[in-house]
C-alpha cells in the first residue's frame, strides 16, 4: 500500500455477500429436492393417491409439452405419458430409460351432464354446426381422437363443426363442463372424474388402442433413481388397483 493511501470502509452489503459465500450450503437453508414426476393431465386425479406418490411432486400437462420440457433440460425424474410415443422418442435419443407400459384407457364422446345437443357421434355430422373440443394434433388425446373419427367414417366432423384444439384432456372436459363446447372427445376416465359431464361410448370399431407408458429420465448420465422407483411402482399391486378403480385398464 502506498504511503498516505486512505483506507475506505468496505460496504456492508459486500461484507454480507462474502460472509454468505463462506458458509456451507446446508447453512444457507438448502434442502434435498423432492422427486418430480411429469405426468399426463388425465392422470391428475389418480397418481397423487398412490402409495408411491408420498413425498413426490407432480407436474401435469399434455404429454407432448412435458416431453419437450424434458428435452430442454427440465429437472424431471420421470415422464408418465398417455402414449408410448414420447417416452419412446426420448429413450431413442438417450434422454430416458426404457419405457414401461402400465395402463390403458378408453376414448369417449364427452357431453354436458344434462341437456345438450349431442347424443351420438352422428350428431356431429348432421344438423347445425356444433362446437367440438378435441386435443391438438401433437397431444395423445388429439391423435387418438383423429384416429377414432377416421375409423368411424366421421372425419368430416372436424370440417363442418367449430373445432378447438386443446392442450390436454383436462382442458377438453373443462370446455364441455363450462358450456364452451357442445361436445368433446377425451378419455372416459376424465368424464368419470367430473359431475358436470357424461361419456357416450364410441363405436367399438372406432375405439383406438390407448396405452400409457412411463420412463425414468436420464440425469447425470444415469436413470434418475427416484424416477426408476416410481416407474417400477406403477406396475405394483397398489398402483394397478387404484388405476382400475379410476376406470383405467391394467398394464397391457
Amino acid at each position: 500500500m502506498e504511503k498516505g493511501a486512505i483506507l475506505r470502509p468496505v460496504p456492508r452489503i459486500v461484507l454480507l455477500v462474502l460472509a454468505l459465500a463462506a458458509l456451507p450450503l446446508s447453512a444457507c437453508g438448502e434442502t434435498a429436492d423432492e422427486p418430480l414426476v411429469y405426468a399426463a393431465s388425465s392422470l391428475q386425479e389418480v397418481l397423487p393417491t398412490l402409495d408411491a406418490a408420498d413425498g413426490v411432486a407432480f407436474s401435469f400437462a399434455g404429454s407432448d409439452s412435458l416431453a419437450r420440457q424434458i428435452r430442454e433440460g427440465a429437472p424431471a425424474d420421470a415422464l408418465v405419458a398417455a402414449s408410448p410415443h414420447y417416452p419412446d422418442e426420448l429413450a431413442a435419443d438417450g434422454l430416458c430409460a426404457a419405457p414401461v407400459a402400465f395402463a390403458t384407457n378408453t376414448l369417449a364422446l364427452i357431453v354436458p351432464a344434462t341437456g345438450g345437443r349431442v347424443a351420438a357421434l352422428d350428431d356431429l355430422l348432421r344438423g347445425p354446426a356444433l362446437r367440438l373440443a378435441i386435443g391438438g394434433p401433437e397431444v395423445p388425446v388429439g391423435t387418438y381422437a383423429r384416429t377414432a373419427l377416421d375409423a368411424a367414417g366421421a372425419a368430416a366432423a372436424l370440417e363442418r363443426n367449430r373445432v378447438s384444439a386443446e392442450p390436454d384432456a383436462a382442458s377438453i372436459v373443462a370446455k364441455v363442463a363450462l358450456g364452451s363446447a357442445d361436445a368433446g372427445i377425451a378419455y372416459i376416465t376424465d368424464a368419470g372424474a367430473s359431475d358436470d359431464v357424461r361419456a357416450i361410448p364410441l363405436p367399438a370399431a372406432a375405439q383406438p388402442t390407448v396405452v400409457y407408458a412411463a420412463c425414468a429420465v436420464i440425469r447425470d448420465g444415469e436413470p434418475a433413481p427416484a424416477g426408476t422407483a416410481f416407474v417400477r411402482a406403477l406396475l405394483g399391486a397398489d398402483a394397478q388397483a387404484r388405476l382400475r378403480a379410476a376406470g383405467f385398464g391394467g398394464a397391457p
